[in-house]
């Protein structure tokens, strides 16, 4: 499982594309006709969710995952 480090601050998911809502912040990848893929990060505990309801997505679609992890905020748990 992966999570955003307890040191890092959510807000900062922001600069990545985030948005926030009541219990994560979310990143859209892909949205059509009701099916999405979406990254969700559960402000709870911090862990990354990537959420696929749809059929065809490609991977560098989810470079965000990339880019998080290089920018040093995410850990293996």
């Amino acid at each position: 499982m992966l999570k955003i480090k307890d040191s890092v601050d959510l807000k900062e998911l922001e600069k990545f594309g985030f948005k926030e809502d009541k219990q994560t912040y979310y990143y859209s990848i892909a949205s059509n006709y009701g099916n999405d893929v979406e990254l969700r990060v559960w402000k709870e505990d911090r862990t990354l969710l990537l959420e696929v309801d749809y059929e065809e997505f490609f991977t560098e679609d989810i470079d965000v995952f990339y880019d998080l992890i290089e920018a040093g905020l995410v850990e293996k748990v």
